[in-house]
């Protein structure tokens, strides 16, 4: 049976054959000659091509492919090495620049170079974005806020998704297990992500930490006995075995049944897996029983790679593998992968369109430039957030509400703010005081917060002396951590040294302090200006900032309007200020190169729109030069489309003309899918001129009559179809001109000439 995850399609062919499109993976698993079901009907595999599977009805055959055989196969150990050995390399090569690293691939790696500029593109924007390119010997760990203020922690680790696959499900139980949260997880072969929730915060190189090389194998036991894995590779082991039947009475048992069938038998044998989670204390007991052992095996080592995630454990803790930590705005380039990871790769059971990686922004197209920015969040933005954060008062009862959000505020921020007369009304009021520190600090306290400074200051003076709301707490630890909160909504990012400034304070109990409230999830640790100390921040106060430099991004990107669009196409193209000259007429020219117009909106409208001093010599002379060449650009039709009178039809005044210049006629020629006389079915005049010209070249109008004995009237009309169809132009626009003129006002024109004879 196909796992339901894998999208397929099934087409009845004329052939009587079937085209099953399944998941590239699952056919990378599957050979010629297997059999699978999809509904009620099974189907033999004849081949793969393309991504598609071509089946054939199996004529009601058992299938011989075990639906969890979808589980994406992983990357070998030699191929893991080899890639994270190309990437180091061309790491170093990029140091270089972009043209060496592109000659390096396409002269020693022999890569075709438009694959090389692409690769070298696609890396030196990752490059950009984290600083250097993730190998097996140096990782890096990158977070960033989706659209929804919530956190993604992406591991880039290119050691293969069967080690990735471990690393991510021990690292979410004990995630699991710290915040008391269950998490979104995802591997591949390149990295692995983790979707945070409200309440996780910690710094960023953290996590390198949480799992132990010795202990790793019992809290990766008990995190895939609650994964999907587990009760799919339980009924494999238990159908091998001969525990659970396939045939009963010399029939087929459905898979309803052997599936109850093994939740009975695992009911019996392992009870604690099945059992709720309110009896269970601590960690599951693991039986020791044959069967068990052997699923416990088959996804410690087949499906996960245990012994490898021992030893990249080993090389952490022994700082043979460095990591780096990377905060930033938006997703790097390398990241997308994973974020737009197929279902195959979700370490838990949540439905695809339940992800919280959906909420994320992408931007799928970035240069180096681009890259570099959004591993920075913008000042403005920075600036901006922190003039919102800090509460604005007109009035004492304003004040006073501050004061109960920042906690206190020093002398000289009343000061700045110009709120000494107002704060002296609230003094007056008794619904605040000024309170002086042992270490000559001043600081205005509410009434309602003023029990938090006396937790720290018992000694504190206070003008006037007034009564705090509540009794002061006995552990000073929670008066701090309390205030350091306040003080962290209105602040924006900060320092410990700028946090602890109007306090002075003891440096280790700022920081157990601001632990605590990085463990609630309140407060991110990180670089966040282009100061050298680590800084701390409200983590509403972060996201708010990160959405505002996403959204300077984004504006300098933005589209404009249609009528700014249309301001600049009139100036580009000179129609607000025509110019004069030929050399103003070749100019418009080449911006004009390709267009296919109507060949009498050339001389009539479009070019003394931008030409003031136009005149017809001045664009014959710009062909004669051989500097342009008119034609029709145009696709080949069909043979035989029964279209006759089309292809008759000579040059008009709407037939679509492009001037092109001479040096790039082989490249449109190249481009354009131009019409080929033999795949036309052209009059039998048109055919004996374009013989005349094919035999002898370009030719004079007289000389063409001469040699094809034409009338001037079929000549002419064999030579606007000719002109139609794209196979013949002329030296000069003169030649296109006198054939979508009318003879009229050829003969008018003519008579104006000095020595016209009738």
């Amino acid at each position: 049976a196909i796992p339901d995850q894998f999208d397929y399609d099934v087409i009845m062919q004329p052939q009587g054959v079937f085209v099953g499109t399944l998941n590239e993976d699952f056919a990378f698993e599957s050979m010629p000659g297997d059999i699978f079901q999809l509904g009620n009907q099974s189907y033999r595999m004849l081949k793969i091509e393309q991504g598609r599977v071509f089946v054939e009805d199996a004529k009601g055959q058992p299938p011989n492919i075990p639906f969890w055989f979808g589980e994406a196969p992983g990357r070998t150990d030699e191929l893991s090495v080899a890639v994270s050995r190309l990437r180091g390399t061309l790491d170093d090569k990029l140091s270089r620049g972009q043209d060496a690293t592109i000659r390096y691939l396409v002269d020693t790696l022999t890569l075709p170079h438009s694959a090389a500029e692409q690769l070298v593109a696609y890396l030196a924007a990752v490059k950009a974005a984290l600083g250097l390119i993730p190998t097996q010997q140096h990782l890096v760990f990158e977070r960033f806020f989706d659209e929804t203020g919530d956190m993604h922690f992406v591991i880039h680790s290119p050691y293969g998704s069967r080690i990735n696959r471990a690393w991510g499900l021990a690292l979410r139980k004990r995630f699991c297990r710290r915040f008391n949260f269950e998490l979104q997880a995802a591997a591949t072969e390149d990295n692995l992500i983790l979707s945070l929730g409200p309440t996780h915060s910690f710094p960023l190189d953290e996590p390198a930490h949480y799992l132990k090389s010795a202990s790793v194998r019992d809290v990766l036991v008990q995190a895939l006995l609650a994964a999907p894995m587990f009760p799919v590779r339980w009924r494999w082991v238990t159908n091998t075995a001969l525990a659970v039947p396939r045939n009963r009475g010399g029939k087929k048992v459905p898979p309803p049944f052997q599936r109850n069938s093994a939740e009975d038998l695992i009911a019996l044998i392992f009870p604690d897996q099945l059992a709720c989670l309110e009896n269970i204390a601590g960690d599951r007991e693991v039986p020791e029983h044959p069967l068990v052992d052997q699923v416990l095996a088959d996804c410690l080592h087949e499906l996960m790679d245990i012994d490898g995630l021992v030893k990249l454990l080993n090389g952490i803790e022994e700082q043979r593998i460095s990591i780096s930590a990377r905060d930033l705005a938006t997703p790097s380039p390398m990241a997308l992968e994973i974020i737009n990871a197929r279902p195959y790769a979700f370490l838990d059971d949540g439905a695809a369109e339940e992800r919280r990686t959906l909420a994320i922004n992408q931007q799928r197209h970035l240069d180096p430039v681009d890259a570099a920015s959004i591993g920075k969040l913008d000042s403005a933005a920075i600036d901006q957030v922190r003039e919102q954060a800090w509460p604005q008062a007109a009035t004492a009862d304003e004040l006073h509400d501050a004061l109960m959000v920042l906690g206190f505020i020093t002398e000289e921020e009343g000061d700045t703010g110009g709120w000494l007369s107002l704060l002296q009304r609230l003094q007056q009021q008794q619904r605040a005081t000024r309170v002086s520190l042992d270490h000559q600090v001043t600081l205005w306290v509410a009434a309602e917060r003023l029990h938090h400074l006396l937790a720290l200051f018992a000694e504190a003076q206070l003008d006037p002396v007034i009564t705090p709301v509540e009794p002061v707490p006995d552990d000073r630890s929670v008066a701090l951590t309390e205030l350091l909160r306040s003080r962290l909504e209105g602040l924006g990012p900060v320092t410990v040294s700028a946090l602890n400034a109007p306090l002075r304070l003891p440096s280790d109990e700022i920081d157990m302090s601001l632990l605590v409230l990085q463990q609630e999830g309140f407060a991110i640790q990180g670089q966040f200006t282009q100061t050298a100390e680590p800084e701390w921040c409200e983590r509403g106060l972060l996201a708010r900032i990160n959405r505002y430099t996403v959204r300077q991004l984004r504006s300098e990107i933005e589209p404009v309007s249609p009528a700014d669009l249309m301001r600049f196409l009139f100036h580009w193209h000179g129609l607000d200020e025509p110019a004069e000259g030929e050399a103003a007429l070749e100019r418009s020219l080449q911006q004009l190169e390709g267009i296919p117009l109507a060949a009498a909106s050339w001389e009539r409208d479009i070019l003394p729109a931008r030409i003031g001093d136009f005149t017809t010599a001045q664009l014959d002379h710009l062909c004669q030069s051989g500097r342009f060449v008119w034609l029709r650009l145009q696709p080949a039709m069909p043979k035989n489309t029964g279209k006759e009178a089309r292809h008759r039809n000579p040059a008009v005044k709407s037939t679509p003309i492009s001037f092109i210049r001479r040096e790039y006629l082989g490249d449109w020629r190249n481009h354009n899918a131009l019409a080929d006389a033999d795949d036309i079915k052209l009059s039998g005049d048109a055919g004996r001129v374009l013989d005349s010209l094919r035999q002898w070249g370009a030719s004079f109008v007289q000389d063409l009559q001469d040699d094809t004995r034409l009338l001037p009237v079929q000549l002419e009309t064999a030579l606007g179809e000719l002109v139609a169809w794209g196979l013949i132009t002329a030296d000069s626009f003169s030649g296109l001109r006198t054939l979508i003129t009318p003879q009229p006002v050829l003969r008018r024109r003519a008579k104006r000439r000095p020595g016209y004879q009738p």
